[in-house]
């Protein structure tokens, strides 16, 4: 499964960005999918997820009522919002995705390569 996240830029603080992650060939309905972060010098985050069931839900501290992690209806792609953008934000952003329904931040067997989202002050 090959991955691609998609949806990065350049904005302001307080802007918002809608991030996709697409799977080439392939849905992600079966897929729990997580999102990841990191800028440099630092280590990666895990800033949400969503289980393949779409009974589970996981937000970092840091991002909880700033992004919304959802599925489209058709299950083929998964998507972060990001509102209320701050400039400890900027990072570049991956999706990832594992066949277990256990969300957490290890494990997953598939990444795409990472979006750039940087967020001015």
């Amino acid at each position: 499964v090959q991955l691609q996240a998609s949806g990065g830029g350049v904005v302001q603080a307080g802007g918002s960005l809608r991030l996709s992650c697409a799977a080439s060939g392939r849905t992600l309905r079966f897929f729990t999918v997580g999102w990841f972060r990191q800028s440099p010098g630092k280590e990666q985050d895990f800033v949400a997820g969503i289980n393949w069931r779409n009974d589970d839900i996981y937000y970092a501290d840091s991002v909880k009522g700033r992004f919304t992690v959802s599925r489209d209806n058709a299950k083929i792609m998964v998507y972060l919002a990001m509102n209320s953008l701050e400039p400890e934000d900027t990072a570049v952003y991956y999706c990832a995705a594992k066949s277990s329904a256990a969300l957490t931040a290890n494990y997953y067997d598939y990444w795409g390569q990472g979006t750039q989202v940087t967020v001015s002050s």
